[in-house]
């Protein structure tokens, strides 16, 4: 089936705000006082305009938030402080999980992850409301109402799965209630929000209870990953593929959304599967499926958090293999995967979005009208074990006047492929600073002249893109005419 694609640039544009630049996703806290962390938070800040971060554990007891001895509780705020003020001076902020419970509060040994995170309920709430009030006094006296205010505060890690509590809803909702009002008992602008849910889950029941016990809920959070549609391990793989479409997480977020209705809403995790091994996360796929989510959830939701920006990541193991299938965006070298890439080609996009004519089973593509230039983007994308081949489209945009210049990026197997170029190399597990210094220079997204036509007021080219890739075209007009 041919692919042909039109616009009209003189046309109307609707917004398109950059939503996925909002918040980013990270580990366990105590990787954030890291120097390597660190410095891939500052790259990923200033390349790809990530503005806040949100991560695991800062009540953990590695972090030294509260601990004991006896009955002596002693808090001490003072790693939170580190990080916070390491993110404010490179101009992000926290978007504050509040997990998980320091072991003198907890009511049983019950944990998760590498780092054994205590994960049941506080054994005494007033001292679980007495610690929240504490920590979000201290930081709007260290950073400032105005500040702080500009945080968001939500409570617990999906707390519908067994592996982060109980599971229950009552549970969550006792959890909720007195975290909220110690929250609001600092300032009534501050911003608390939840459920905070795997898969989509307890959005009605959440505003219910809220609504009816008069609870702030200044936001809705929620996750969503792909795979959750597939079922479960072991499940038949044909009632897997039966469940499967290419738009899963934008039919998911629309449901959503009508759920929260007027309120906010901030995914808080989603990523290409829920894998923390999946070899996709280092591949070309990943950054097709990223671009093509991203657009399709504009104007349902107000951030979503890509998980992770970094390797450097522990909640099963620190790995020393450069491509191992991580969350990140950023293997543990700094390396970019194709998905970072996706990250900078949307980022680079102007904000204004064109009305866009024609469909193909799996060619999208977008048009975004900058300053001064359009952008047409462009995936080929299909689910696994779907089927894809290379396919050639064939756009015309309406122009009142031809560009002074026109560019092309890709990401595909040939194009910002690490991954792809380390395992011609044998896919060494340990690197030196020659092949990460080589891998670095591969990963790059490169911008490369393109050909086209104007004639009669209109620009007409053709792009051919390969199974699983994204493409920018970029045309840049003289005189800031948006064409």
């Amino acid at each position: 089936m041919a692919a042909n694609i039109s616009c009209d640039l003189k046309g109307t544009a609707s917004s398109l705000p950059h939503f996925w630049e909002h918040t980013i996703g990270s580990c366990h806290a105590p990787l954030a006082l890291r120097a390597d962390w660190q410095a891939q938070m500052r790259r990923s800040h200033d390349e790809l305009g990530f503005g806040h971060v949100r991560m695991h554990g800062l009540l953990c007891d590695d972090m030294g938030t509260l601990i004991g001895e006896g009955d002596t509780l002693f808090y001490s705020f003072f790693n939170a402080d580190q990080i916070f003020d390491f993110l404010l001076s490179i101009g992000m902020k926290p978007f504050v999980e509040l997990s998980f419970m320091p072991s003198i509060l907890a009511s049983g040994d019950k944990t998760v992850f590498h780092y054994r995170a205590n994960v049941t309920p506080p054994k005494d709430y007033a001292q679980w409301a007495t610690l929240i009030r504490k920590l979000v006094a201290h930081w709007v006296e260290r950073y400032g109402l105005v500040e702080v205010r500009q945080w968001f505060f939500e409570v617990w890690n999906e707390p519908n799965l067994d592996a982060f509590g109980s599971g229950k809803q009552d549970d969550y909702f006792k959890l909720y209630r007195y975290t909220a009002e110690a929250i609001k008992s600092v300032d009534s602008e501050l911003k608390v929000g939840g459920p905070a849910t795997a898969a989509n889950a307890w959005i009605d029941d959440f505003i219910g209870f809220c609504t009816k016990s008069q609870l702030p809920t200044d936001f809705i959070s929620t996750h969503h990953y792909p795979t959750d549609a597939f079922g479960q391990p072991g499940d038949d793989t044909e009632a897997q593929l039966s469940k499967s479409r290419r738009s899963v997480l934008r039919d998911e977020t629309r449901e959503v959304r009508k759920q929260a209705g007027n309120r906010p809403i901030y995914y808080t995790e989603w990523c290409t599967s829920s894998n923390p091994r999946d070899p996709m996360h280092d591949e070309p796929y990943a950054a097709a499926f990223i671009t093509k989510t991203i657009m399709e959830a504009n104007g349902l939701v107000q951030g979503y958090s890509y998980w992770t920006f970094s390797d450097i990541f522990e909640e099963n193991y620190f790995p020393s293999v450069p491509f191992h299938g991580g969350f990140g965006l950023l293997n543990i070298h700094g390396i970019a995967k194709a998905a970072y890439r996706a990250f900078e080609l949307l980022h680079a996009l102007g904000t204004e979005l064109m009305t866009v004519e024609g469909t193909h089973p799996t060619v999208d593509a977008w048009v975004v009208r900058d300053d001064g230039a359009a952008t047409v983007l462009l995936t080929n994308y299909a689910l696994p074990r779907h089927p894809i081949a290379s396919e050639t489209i064939q756009i015309k945009l309406g122009s009142a006047q031809a560009p002074r210049e026109a560019t092309i990026r890709r990401i595909d197997s040939d194009h910002a492929n690490a991954k792809g170029r380390w395992q011609e190399m044998g896919s060494p597990e340990y690197l030196n600073s020659a092949v990460v210094a080589e891998l670095n220079t591969v990963s790059r997204c490169q911008s490369e002249p393109f050909p086209f036509d104007f004639r009669d007021g209109a620009l007409g080219f053709d792009v051919t893109l390969p199974p699983l890739s994204v493409a920018a075209v970029t045309f840049r007009f003289p005189a800031r005419d948006h064409g």
